[in-house]
Formats: structure tokens, C-alpha cells, sequence
């Protein structure tokens, strides 16, 4: 069981965020359907909208997820179906909000106890090898550009 080798070392993601209204935006990615995207009811914005909060948990879920598709291919895990839940929780800390632990819960069904162990392994490598929660600590740079009309 070891690590992914690919050719490319350094790969470029870009999306775009404009505001439509209140507190209310699109984000969108060449070729991807756009999401409309809101700040949380938690912080006086609306309900019923993906925030940046849901989809920063749930990158990290998907992460894992793909990732553990990725070591269950290559190690020959005989799993039936992988589902899992996520739970972020954001506190205040130091004075600034910030997610302070994001817990994944996945469920494996896998096709015999003999893949048990084998299982377990892949989650353990699909933990220490997604690139999502890796990157948490990322430099973050704001180059604001400001147009006046």
C-alpha cells in the first residue's frame, strides 16, 4: 500500500464567486454547474443555501471518499457501498472563528469479514493521504483589485 505517483507536481484549481443579492453569491468553475452559495443563517444570512462552511466540511468528506476509492482500487478492498457523514465545528478562538475539529464518520459495507482488516487499512491510508485535509493549514493571499467607476 503506498502513495499516489503522478507525473505533474503542481496542478491549478480556479473558481468564481460574484454577488447577486443580500447576502447571496454564485460560485461557479469553467465547465461545472454553478452553486448558489449564501452566508449561514448563523451569521444573518439564509437558510436552505450552501455557505462556505458546508462546502469547506464537505470537501474534506469528499476528499476522504475519493481518496479512499483510489487505495480501496489499488489494494483489491471487495467493499458494497461507502457512505459517510460529516460534522464541522466552528468556535471562537482567540478572538476569530475557525473550525476546530471536523469529525467523518464513514460506514463501509464490505463483502466478507476476511476484508475487515484490509478495510481498516484503507481508511487509514485514505486519512493520512487526503490532500483536503492536508492543505487546511494553506497560506491563504487576498490580492484585492478595486475599481472605481
Amino acid at each position: 500500500m503506498g502513495d499516489v505517483k503522478l507525473k505533474s507536481k503542481k496542478f491549478i484549481y480556479r473558481t468564481k464567486v460574484y454577488w447577486v443579492r443580500e447576502k447571496r453569491g454564485i460560485l461557479s468553475s469553467a465547465g461545472k454547474p454553478d452553486i448558489e452559495i449564501a452566508v449561514p443563517p448563523e451569521f444573518r444570512g439564509h437558510e436552505n443555501i450552501w455557505t462556505p462552511e458546508d462546502l469547506f466540511v464537505a470537501s474534506v468528506n469528499a476528499c476522504i471518499k475519493t481518496t479512499f476509492l483510489y487505495y480501496a482500487q489499488k489494494n483489491n478492498l471487495e467493499f458494497l457501498s461507502y457512505e459517510s457523514e460529516v460534522e464541522g465545528i466552528l468556535e471562537r478562538v482567540e478572538n476569530r472563528f475557525m473550525f476546530t475539529e471536523i469529525k467523518i464518520m464513514p460506514k463501509i459495507k464490505i463483502a466478507a469479514d476476511s476484508q475487515a482488516e484490509k478495510a481498516k487499512e484503507v481508511m487509514t491510508l485514505s486519512e493520512r493521504n487526503c490532500l483536503i485535509s492536508n492543505s487546511i493549514k494553506s497560506k491563504v493571499r487576498v490580492l484585492p483589485e478595486i475599481i472605481t467607476e
